[in-house]
C-alpha cells in the first residue's frame, strides 16, 4: 500500500459495518479445535493475526473450512491436533503466540512457535512461567523471548496469581487447565477481557468465577448493564478468580462472532472530534471487560447511544450512535481500568487533544511492549502534527484543547498507531501523509474505505 493520505474533513456521516471481533475470532478458532464435533462460525475477522491462528489450527491437522468471513471447524479434541516438524509461524499475532502456548504445553509431542521480527522481540516470560509450573517444559531465547520451543507434557493445576490483569495470559493458563490433570485457579488484580471465560463456558465447559470488591480507579458507572457469564454484574474491581478442573469435553457449536470493538472504538472517537457528524455502528460487541473507552468517551462529554441491546453466543452486543458536537473535557485514567482501555490508549490520546483541561494516563507500561511501544510512537508522531505531550514512562499527560495541523507521520508498522493518526488528521489543519499504512490490514482491512466513504469535505 502507498501512503495514506488524510484531508481535514467536516463532518462523518453513514452507518458502518465492522469486521468481526479480533479476540473472540481468535479464540473461536482454538476452542472450536479443541472441541469434538464440527463449530460454525459466522463473522471471523479476516485480518492477519486470525489468519495466523488459523493457519496454525491447520499445520495441527484440524481440518478448517473457510468461505469468506465464515468457517467450519471439525474439531478432534486434543488428541486429534499432529505434531508440526517444522515449527509454527504465528505471524505478528501475540494472541496466536500466547494462547496457543496454553494448548501446546498440554499436547504429547513438542512444538517450536515462532513469528516475525516484531513478535520475537515481545516477551512471552508471563506465560512461560506459570506454564513452567504446571510441569511444561519450555525453552527460549535469553529473557524468554521468541521462538518458543515446548516439549508437551503431563500438566498439574496450579493455583497462580498474576503479577498483572492480562486476558492472553489469564486464556493461555485456562487453556493450559483444560489439559491438565486436577482443578488451575488463576487469580488476576482486576478483571480483563473475559471472551475467554465465556466461549468456555458456551462450549460446555463448568468454571467457577469470584470477584473480591475493592477501591479501585475505575470509572464509576458503565453506559450498558452486562452480566458476567456465571451470573451476577461484575465490574472488574478487585481481585478476580477463576477454577477450571481438567479433562473436561467441549462440543462443537454455532457462533457469530460479534463487530470488533476495538475497531469501533476509532469511529467513535473521530466523530467526538468532528463537529456535526453522526454515525451508526452496527452489531458491536458491548462486553463490560471490552467497553471501557466508551464509558471514558461519555465521561468526557461525548454524544454516545446505545439502541438494541442483546446477547448472542454469551455476548452481549447492540448498536452504537455517536454524534458529533459535545463539549469535551479531559479525565484521568489509571489503574485497575488500563486492562480493559488497552488497545484503545493509543485513540484516547487523540481525543484528548480535543478535550478541555487535563487528561492523564498512568500505569499502562504494558503499551511499551506492543506491537510497537505505543507511548513513544503516539507521542512522537502526534508532536509531528504540533501537539504538546508530555511523556512518562506508564503514560502521558495532555493539556487541551490544542489544534493540530497535517504533517508527514509514520505508523510504526503498528495498526493501532496507523489508524490513530488517521482520526488524527480528520481534525488537522492541511494533509497528513501517514507512512506504511498497509500494517492496518493486521486487523482491520477495510479501515481505510469505511473511512472515505463516511467523510464529508
Amino acid at each position: 500500500m502507498s501512503d495514506l493520505i488524510i484531508k481535514p474533513a467536516r463532518c462523518l456521516k453513514g452507518e458502518i459495518n465492522l469486521p468481526g471481533d479480533k479476540s473472540i475470532s481468535h479464540r473461536a478458532l482454538l476452542i472450536s479445535g479443541l472441541a469434538e464435533g464440527v463449530s460454525l462460525i459466522d463473522g471471523l475477522q479476516d485480518g492477519e493475526d486470525c489468519r495466523s491462528t488459523l493457519r496454525a489450527l491447520l499445520s495441527l491437522g484440524v481440518e478448517v473450512k473457510k468461505e469468506g468471513t465464515r468457517v467450519s471447524v471439525d474439531g478432534r479434541g486434543p488428541t486429534g491436533f499432529r505434531e508440526v516438524r517444522q515449527g509454527i509461524d504465528c505471524g505478528n499475532s501475540g494472541t496466536t503466540m500466547r494462547l496457543l502456548s496454553g494448548i501446546a504445553a498440554g499436547l504429547p509431542f513438542a512444538t517450536r512457535l515462532t513469528g516475525d521480527d516484531s513478535l520475537r522481540n515481545r516477551p512471552m516470560r508471563r506465560v512461560a512461567e506459570p506454564l513452567r509450573q504446571m510441569g511444561a517444559k519450555i525453552s527460549a531465547r535469553e529473557g524468554d523471548f521468541p521462538p518458543l520451543a515446548i516439549t508437551g507434557s503431563p500438566l498439574s493445576g496450579i493455583r497462580y496469581r498474576m503479577p498483572m490483569a492480562s486476558a492472553q495470559v489469564k486464556s493461555c493458563l485456562l487453556l493450559a487447565g483444560l489439559l491438565a490433570e486436577g482443578s488451575t485457579t488463576i487469580i488476576e488484580p482486576a478483571l480483563s477481557r473475559d471472551h475467554t471465560e465465556r466461549m468456555l463456558t458456551y462450549f460446555g465447559v463448568s468454571l467457577k468465577t469470584n470477584t473480591t470488591p475493592k477501591c479501585s480507579a475505575t470509572l464509576s458507572e458503565s453506559p450498558v448493564k452486562i452480566s458476567s457469564p456465571h451470573g451476577g454484574e461484575n465490574k472488574g474491581e478487585g481481585d478476580n478468580t477463576i477454577s477450571i478442573l481438567g479433562g473436561q469435553r467441549l462440543s462443537g457449536r454455532r457462533l457469530k462472532i460479534p463487530g470488533d470493538f476495538s475497531a469501533a472504538a476509532f469511529f467513535l472517537a473521530a466523530a467526538a472530534i468532528v463537529p456535526e457528524s453522526e454515525i451508526f455502528i452496527r452489531g458491536v460487541g458491548l462486553n463490560l471487560t471490552r467497553i471501557a473507552f466508551l464509558d471514558i468517551l461519555k465521561k468526557m462529554g461525548a454524544r454516545i447511544s446505545i439502541e438494541n441491546q442483546r446477547e448472542e453466543n454469551g455476548e452481549p452486543i447492540g448498536d452504537i450512535v455517536v454524534k458529533g458536537g459535545g463539549e469535551l473535557k479531559g479525565i484521568t485514567v489509571s489503574g485497575s481500568l488500563i486492562p480493559n482501555l488497552i488497545d484503545e490508549i493509543p485513540i484516547l490520546a487523540v481525543v484528548a487533544l480535543f478535550a478541555k483541561g487535563l487528561t492523564e494516563v498512568k500505569d499502562a507500561g504494558e503499551l511499551r511492549v506492543k506491537e510497537s511501544d505505543r507511548i513513544k510512537a503516539i507521542v512522537t508522531e502526534l508532536r509531528k502534527m504540533g501537539a504538546e505531550i508530555e511523556e512518562r514512562e506508564d503514560g502521558f499527560l495532555i493539556s487541551g484543547p490544542q489544534r493540530l495541523k497535517g504533517a508527514g507521520v509514520g505508523s510504526h508498522f503498528d495498526h493501532r498507531i496507523a489508524m490513530s493518526l488517521a482520526v488524527a488528521g480528520l481534525a488537522a489543519a492541511g494533509e497528513t501523509t501517514i507512512k506504511n499504512p498497509e500494517c492496518i490490514a493486521i486487523s482491520f482491512p477495510d479501515f481505510v474505505p469505511t473511512l472515505f466513504r463516511i467523510i464529508k469535505q
